[in-house]
């Protein structure tokens, strides 16, 4: 093995959104920082690429309103520095059965967190969105002011940017093999499969969708993160209604609640075109991935929804675009944010099982980590619902007052 010579206050391992955000941040608290990646940068094999991602403020959990609060402060300072914008902003909307347990949750939320949400009735939602929505009977709408759809590709490779700026050091093609403590002088030593070794004060792990393969390769313990593959669909909108579902009409990122669970973008990717997609997959081993399976219960889920919600306007026969992308799923779809204890007590942090919905909060994840390697702690973070600890205390982790959103497909 090969002493690269250099030390680290901090050695990320994992450049996709989280990853890149912690380089950023450690750098900017004057930290020595080493970012490292396995593929090459700004690779599509993971969770951090492809054309938008969605921000909201509106979730069930209580706890996640205050962190997209924060994280939206911190895309904006980053957009500020940079020089350019990743993040567009938009309405945001949730719909669903009035009945439904997570949209009940979302407007009792909204209170408690003091955001400002309009409660629409199906007539309300057709005049507020130029009759777009076509609500069932019983179905309500939830609307704020708190959406927008982020450019992922272009935001992972701005937080790269800023992190190279501060004084960042990043490689890529360098997977990490190993992660052990150096015995004698303290510290961790990180081993890569080419033979280069890096030493650091502290080490981040976030490798997504790799997290459960490497940490069980370097202490044994098995985590409950599990890869699904998903598919995201593009539908062609009909002849003469382009124009309202674009983002200068007003037409909202959104959610709609109950089975399936559906989520879309206005049409700003490509012209003539919308995202609408099943929030789902099916499981799979992330380097032996066939690309296909699965696909069909997640473009199938969608044409109903489209035939019903936006009737007229959408095309719903098939998708004319679909790309491929990875959720990394804890059992209770909440992240993991924390030490990873044992041997390496509070040396090394894992942060991982975003669960198909931590884009958006890379930013406050980032700062997050970098303040736990820097100073052991996160100051004005409420962190106990991320424990790793808490998959030991009981399988299934938080409790929840609703069911599962994720469907998972397969064995």
């Amino acid at each position: 093995m090969e002493f690269s010579g250099d030390r680290f206050d901090v050695i990320v391992v994992g450049a996709g959104i989280m990853g890149s955000c912690t380089a950023y941040e450690a750098a900017k608290r004057r930290q020595k920082v080493l970012l490292l990646e396995q593929f090459d940068f700004l690779h599509h094999l993971g969770s951090s690429h492809g054309e938008s991602r969605t921000i909201r403020v509106t979730y069930p959990e209580v706890y996640y309103a205050s962190m997209v609060l924060e994280s939206s402060r911190l895309w904006e300072a980053a957009q500020s520095e940079i020089g350019y914008r990743v993040l567009h902003k938009t309405p945001q909307l949730d719909i669903g059965p009035a009945s439904d347990k997570s949209l009940q949750c979302v407007i009792a939320n909204c209170e408690t967190n003091s955001i400002n949400a309009r409660i629409l009735d199906r007539s309300q939602l057709r005049d507020m969105f130029s009759g777009a929505f076509q609500l069932p009977d019983q179905w309500i709408g939830v609307a704020t002011d708190a959406g927008g759809v982020i450019k992922p590709t272009k935001a992972v490779a701005m937080f790269q940017a800023l992190a190279i700026r501060r004084g960042a050091v990043l490689r890529d093609r360098m997977e990490v093999k190993d992660i052990e403590r150096d015995k004698e002088g303290g510290g961790i030593w990180v081993s890569a499969a080419g033979g280069d070794r890096f030493w650091g004060r502290k080490c981040v792990v976030t490798v997504g969708a790799w997290m459960t393969k490497l940490v069980k390769a370097i202490t044994g313990r098995v985590l409950p993160i599990r890869p699904l593959h998903t598919t995201v669909c593009y539908w062609k909108i009909k002849e003469g209604h382009e124009k309202e579902f674009s983002p200068e009409a007003g037409f909202p990122t959104f959610a709609s609640y109950g089975e399936p669970y559906i989520y879309g973008t206005p049409s700003l990717e490509f012209p003539g075109l919308i995202k609408i997609a099943m929030h789902g997959g099916h499981p799979c081993d992330p380097d032996r991935r066939d690309w296909s399976s699965g696909s069909g219960v997640l473009v199938d889920s969608v044409i109903p929804w489209i035939e019903q919600v936006l009737e007229g306007r959408v095309e719903a026969g098939k998708p004319v675009m679909k790309q491929d992308c990875m959720y990394s799923m804890a059992p209770d779809g909440d992240f993991i944010v924390d030490f990873l204890g044992g041997e390496f007590g509070k040396e090394v942090m894992v942060a991982g099982g975003f669960s198909g919905h931590g884009f958006k909060m890379g930013p406050v994840v980032g700062s997050i980590l970098a303040e736990l390697a820097i100073h052991g702690e996160a100051a004005g973070f409420e962190l106990r619902h991320f424990r790793l600890g808490r998959f030991e205390e009981d399988p299934k982790g938080n409790a929840k007052e609703f069911e599962d959103q994720v469907s998972s497909h397969g064995s």
